[in-house]
């Protein structure tokens, strides 16, 4: 009888997994980020291009989160590893904020209008939609990796759900209303949640079983 190949352990099926989901992450978001830049300078939309920057923020997130799965072929205790993926994550969250909150009170103070954004609206829904998601597919696996550095990347996704509606209500406000000034009160939001998300990542201890080979 030919030998069949036991199933992987449920911790190298979660890493695997991860894996994917960080790969489908950088591609879409790399998509993602490019459009919504190129559409914030066209539409000079503070909040469009901090989006747009949160994608890039993600995108050095994913790999972050990929050397880190990388770690796990080394086997033995992960925590140091995951403490300076986690680290590492929380400073991208820090330049995002100082970024785009500068901007949005630049435009606020000078009364910087945006134009309306067509393209900018679409890519905010889109992301409403598949964000979360994503976000809840990543949360799933990091109890089974045991990695901080998982639940910090997840925690990122869902950041991008949330700053998609943000966007998505401001664009819309100024498509719809004329109102000029709910794209930088959205940057503003953009910056403040990135911040939060930052410092929170920075403090966050390891989980408990990270040490698992």
């Amino acid at each position: 009888m030919a030998a069949t190949l036991a199933p992987p352990a449920p911790r190298e099926a979660a890493v695997r997994r991860a894996r994917l989901l960080n790969r489908v992450t950088i591609g879409y978001n790399l998509a993602e980020g490019v459009v919504a830049v190129l559409a914030g300078v066209a539409a000079g939309s503070a909040s469009l291009i901090g989006f747009g920057l949160d994608s890039a923020v993600e995108v050095s997130t994913a790999l972050v989160l990929m050397w880190r799965l990388r770690q796990e072929r080394r086997g033995g205790c992960m925590s140091d590893y995951d403490r300076r993926a986690t680290r590492l994550i929380a400073l991208t969250f820090g330049a995002l904020a100082g970024w785009v909150g500068i901007e949005a009170v630049r435009q606020l103070v000078g009364r910087e209008g945006p134009e309306v954004s067509v393209i900018g609206i679409v890519v905010a829904a889109v992301s409403v939609v598949l964000m979360p998601l994503l976000a809840r597919a990543k949360r799933r696996l990091a109890p089974a990796i045991g990695s901080r550095a998982v639940v910090s990347d997840a925690r990122q996704t869902e950041l991008c759900a949330l700053l998609s509606g943000v966007l998505l209500i401001g664009l819309a406000a100024n498509a719809a209303l004329g109102w000029w000034w709910a794209d930088p009160l959205a940057a503003l939001a953009i910056a403040g949640v990135a911040g939060v998300e930052g410092v929170r990542a920075w403090r966050a201890e390891s989980l408990e079983d990270t040490c698992c080979a």
